[in-house]
């Protein structure tokens, strides 16, 4: 297992936002708290127009390189379980262009995180050969495209 979190680390606000606001924190599953977390913020988002919603879910990933970073390497830990920045990031890809409503919300929390804890190719492939920032970012990324892309067939088969 991974170095344990040290709790004063979340008094430096990017480790904060990389540890999901102290989700990740918890001694199990911290990325499945990651993404619960993530849910209030999805929720906030759903209000903006989809142009608004993508370009937030953008900066979002794009500031989550920097963040995430930061943490691994104050940690001394590629993508330690505690970082749970990509969880949050992911589950807001995977709702993009979801219905309203919390059957969606739940079909897109349990959607992710199985793309997300079984890494199938080519995630689990960017896990292990993309590192730093960015690679800790990207194989959620990937997950919540595959996520989105059932939920969307779910809401055609509805």
């Amino acid at each position: 297992m991974a170095s344990v979190i040290p709790v004063r680390l979340l008094l430096h606000p990017l480790d904060f936002l990389a540890f999901g606001f102290g989700s990740g924190l918890v001694p199990r599953a911290p990325g499945t708290a990651g993404t619960v977390v993530a849910i209030p913020v999805y929720l906030l988002a759903s209000l903006l127009e989809l142009p608004a919603y993508l370009l937030l879910v953008a900066v979002l990933f794009l500031a989550g390189i920097g963040i995430c970073a930061h943490a691994a390497n104050r940690l001394g830990v590629h993508d330690h379980p505690g970082i749970v920045w990509d969880e949050i990031v992911g589950y807001l890809v995977t709702m993009i262009l979801a219905p309203p409503g919390w059957l969606w919300i739940g079909a897109g929390f349990v959607l992710f995180r199985i793309f997300d804890i079984l890494k199938p190719w080519p995630i689990r492939w960017l896990d292990q050969h993309v590192h730093g920032g960015f690679g800790i970012m990207l194989d959620d990324l990937l997950a919540g495209l595959f996520a989105a892309a059932i939920l969307q067939g779910l809401v055609f088969l509805q």
